[in-house]
């Protein structure tokens, strides 16, 4: 007989918010309203928050000005990128040392497969396993974790929820699920709460009566079905008694390398709009190169000022990494997004994907991904040209490279940038 399968996800606890609080200890450290993200005064987004704030309402993702509005006297600081990186890092690294399968799910997030250590760690309980482990992340990082385990990555990531020691919660930082009870515990949740059950669906679900998991339980697969279909109807049935056989894969394929800034005022020129392109596309194609990949898909993302988000995409007949071949490729998709709407815009990003190391090859034409989480995007027009990009041009951009490695990112720019009357203000890096 098949032993159950155990699965662990690790959370760690606030964590942008407890770097922020490592790496400033006589400020962030002190700050228990505290906010990572940005500034005041800022126009950039919230990325964390403290337990203490979030009860004032401040979420990721909101607007800095807002979550001031809510929470006045928190503190406010920018992410520390660098540093939640290497700590990103040091929790794997402990991670690896008990589970022969992680999986970084983000970069505050991984998914343990400890199938076949039972006897390693003496038949103990998954809890057992899963505290000690989280002891360890603590000695080697300072930082806590919260686990949730289960037979599957669906009931581990719905316990991690219940495992996080919020304040009232009583909760210790680690709860698992036994085998055989994944649908008891599943139960108490709403189906808006189940990963990949979105908004559309929760609404079709909630028009059908069914708001709460226990409540979709009772419903036979074939009823399920005949309302939602051949493919939503078994998935849905499966997914609310937490059956789901997805692995935990050692390594997740990067998706996408992508840069976007929100500006200290909005812009309308379109000159110093481009401007500010040439200046993601330098800083994107960098970091695709570090990573030693090419793309051939490029996306041009927008933000206008009344917040709404456009989104548009080209795929190229070739492979690209030079910032020269980004920014040709980009500027028609930018101009295309501004003809359809000229408002003022708030942010501006770039993201490219579809990666030379992928297994598979792209078809042609490809359709939009929705990188960005936004409106689909808009065809390019038919008059755009593919970006020609040749060995001599991938030679001198690395050469361009090992000059900004020794003397500093702004040791050489293109003249586009240099100009000093173009001057947006600070810039928040998404």
């Amino acid at each position: 007989m098949t032993s159950p399968r155990r699965i662990l996800l690790v959370d760690a606890d606030a964590f942008f918010v407890a770097v922020a609080r490592q790496e400033d200890p006589e400020g962030a450290g002190r700050a228990a309203l505290l906010i990572v993200g940005g500034r005041p005064g800022s126009r950039g987004v919230v990325c964390s928050a403290s337990y203490e704030c979030r009860t004032f309402g401040v979420r990721s993702a909101m607007p800095i000005s807002r979550a001031l509005k809510l929470c006045p006297e928190a503190m406010c600081v920018p992410v520390p990128r660098q540093a939640c990186s290497t700590r990103s890092k040091e929790i794997q690294a402990v991670l690896v040392r008990f589970a022969p399968v992680v999986q970084a799910s983000s970069i505050d997030e991984w998914y343990c497969d400890l199938g076949g250590t039972e006897a390693l760690y003496g038949h103990e309980p998954l809890r057992d396993t899963a505290h000690r482990i989280r002891r360890a992340v603590f000695e080697a990082t300072g930082l806590n974790v919260s686990i949730g385990g289960g037979t599957s990555r669906l009931v581990a990531k719905m316990a991690v929820e219940v495992a996080k020691p919020k304040p009232g919660t009583g909760a210790d930082g680690v709860h698992c699920v036994a085998p055989g009870q994944e649908a008891g515990f599943l139960s108490t949740f709403r189906l808006a709460d189940l990963p990949m059950v979105g908004p559309k669906l929760a609404e079709k679900l909630e028009r059908m009566g069914l708001i709460r998991v226990h409540e979709a339980q009772g419903w036979t697969e074939e009823a399920l079905v005949s309302r939602l279909g051949d493919r939503a109807g078994p998935w849905l049935y499966r997914r609310v008694r937490g059956l789901d056989d997805s692995i935990v894969s050692p390594r997740d394929r990067q998706k996408q390398v992508s840069r976007e800034d929100t500006f200290a005022r909005d812009l309308d020129d379109d000159t110093v709009i481009e401007r500010e392109l040439l200046r993601l596309a330098v800083r994107v194609s960098s970091d695709l190169r570090r990573q030693a990949l090419r793309a051939r898909t490029v996306t041009v993302k927008i933000k206008d000022t009344d917040f709404r988000t456009r989104s548009a995409q080209r795929t190229l007949s070739a492979y690209i990494e030079s910032e020269k071949s980004v920014l040709t490729a980009a500027r028609p998709l930018l101009r295309q997004l501004r003809g359809k709407r000229r408002v003022p815009v708030r942010l501006l990003g770039i993201a490219l994907s579809h990666f030379d190391d992928e297994p598979e090859a792209l078809p042609l034409p490809a359709t939009q991904l929705g990188l960005f989480a936004a409106s689909p995007a808009a065809p390019v027009s038919a008059a755009a040209i593919d970006p020609e990009e040749s060995p001599r041009d991938r030679a001198l951009t690395r050469a361009l490279d090992r000059i900004r490695d020794r003397y500093g990112s702004g040791a050489i720019l293109p003249a586009g940038l240099v100009d000093p009357t173009h001057d947006t203000g600070p810039r928040v890096e998404e």
